[in-house]
């Protein structure tokens, strides 16, 4: 059970941490890169034929403005992709609040999809990938199960208030 997050600038790490935090919460192996679509091509696709070598089932791709990376990498292999939609908080910041990068992500050509998530939601990511490798782990499953019943016990003992 691995896991590849790859997000294309160091600012991005702290938002792109919280897929690798759910990774650690249920087990599932991950590893991070921090590679660009734009400024770093050619090593980006040799690194995802690494990871495909290396036996990883999923891909977390985060990424912002343009939002190449997602797309990009699902163009390399066929390992699901789950993209992350970031906003840019920078001088830079163009100010459209992940729109951009959302629509950049959700809109992929035919043959080539990218699942995506809301923006900002590499948690979501994390949760995602979980499900997808539990299709082939049962103990992985059955983590999930838990964690799903721990969910809905919470929800049914916080479900009335008293005034």
């Amino acid at each position: 059970m691995k896991v590849a997050i790859f997000f294309g600038s160091k600012s991005d790490t702290e938002k792109m941490k919280k897929a690798a935090d759910v990774l650690a919460e249920f087990g599932v192996e991950y590893k991070a890169f921090v590679l660009s679509a734009h400024r770093a091509g050619a090593l980006l696709h040799e690194t995802v034929k690494q990871v495909e070598k290396d036996g990883y089932e999923v891909i977390i791709a985060g990424a912002g403005f343009a939002a190449a990376l997602p797309g990009v990498i699902a163009g390399i292999t066929t390992i699901p992709v789950i993209g992350v939609p970031l906003e840019c908080i920078s001088t830079n910041s163009n100010g459209l609040g992940g729109m951009d990068a959302l629509l950049s992500i959700v809109q992929m050509p035919p043959q080539i999809p990218v699942a995506t998530v809301g923006i900002g939601n590499a948690k979501n990511a994390g949760y995602l990938a979980v499900e997808i490798l539990s299709i082939k782990y049962p103990e992985l499953k059955e983590k999930l199960l838990a964690f799903r019943q721990k969910l809905a016990d919470d929800a049914k003992a916080n479900n009335e208030v008293q005034f």
